[in-house]
């Protein structure tokens, strides 16, 4: 029997995952979506030869097994709490909104449910993973964005920041990722995951720069710790739709997903 999976959001992430869960990838159907625009959400259903319901974030839970998470963040809670109280899994990409509601892994396991935080846009994970059990002595961050993928960051307003016609790089924010992932909620999932994968959001050293001279999303991470040390750069390219969003992002969702059912994982 098919795995039942239902999508909480059908924008930039959601809709290229719902595409391939319907019509690409086996031993998984599509069961339900939810979107905060129902209208639309049908229209672009329909457009892509799907018939499932849109529902509610809370309803998806009762419609499958596995509800994958491509909401908006203010969603993420209400998608997140009903589908580890039910024990079941929930896959996600949203690790800034993750760390700020620690209490839903508790609830995980409670429940016996499972939150599967996606790689996303971000590389490296695994070894920084296997690198943690040992000693890690430092992670540092290093993100360069086009200022438009960071136009409307919290922090940015809050502190009278701006990025406009930017002549040269500027760097917009150092601090811890916790730090970073509320001032920067659209934009720090990647640091988010890092933290998680590492020594915590507390000890993962984090630097923002609004660079009007790159054309992709740019991250390199550094890492010091007892049996490796590593430095890595990846650089995704935006999305049309979402600048904040590398084109990378949904296609890491989708390979989590064929994971669940394929004879073969490659990775930790």
């Amino acid at each position: 029997m098919d795995t039942k999976v239902a999508i909480a959001g059908l924008g930039t992430i959601g809709y290229p995952v719902a595409k391939a869960v319907h019509h690409d990838i086996g031993g998984l159907t599509l069961t339900a979506v939810s979107s905060g625009g129902v209208s639309k959400a049908k229209d672009k259903l329909e457009a892509a030869g799907i018939d499932v319901p849109v529902v509610a974030n809370a309803e998806l839970v009762n419609y499958a097994d596995v509800v994958v998470d491509c909401a908006p963040t203010p969603a993420f809670r209400e998608v997140a709490e009903s589908t580890l109280a039910a024990g079941k899994l929930l896959v996600t990409v949203s690790g800034a909104a993750l760390l700020d509601s620690p209490d839903l892994i508790d609830l995980a396991e409670k429940s016996g449910g499972q939150i599967h935080l996606v790689t996303g846009a971000l590389l490296g994970l695994d070894a920084v993973r296997a690198a943690s059990e040992g000693e890690i002595y430092s992670v540092r961050m290093i993100t360069r964005k086009p200022p438009p993928s960071l136009a409307g960051a919290p922090y940015l307003e809050e502190n009278g920041i701006s990025i406009d016609s930017l002549g040269e790089p500027l760097r917009v924010f150092t601090g811890t990722a916790r730090q970073g992932a509320k001032g920067f909620p659209a934009n720090l999932n990647v640091a988010a995951a890092l933290a998680l994968a590492g020594v915590g959001p507390d000890r993962t050293e984090l630097e923002i720069w609004a660079d009007p001279t790159v054309s992709r999303n740019t991250h390199t991470i550094e890492v010091d710790a007892d049996t490796v040390r590593l430095s890595m750069t990846i650089e995704n390219v935006p999305s049309e739709d979402k600048p904040g969003t590398g084109r990378v992002t949904p296609l890491s969702v989708i390979t989590a997903l064929r994971s669940l059912t394929s004879p073969l994982r490659v990775g930790t």
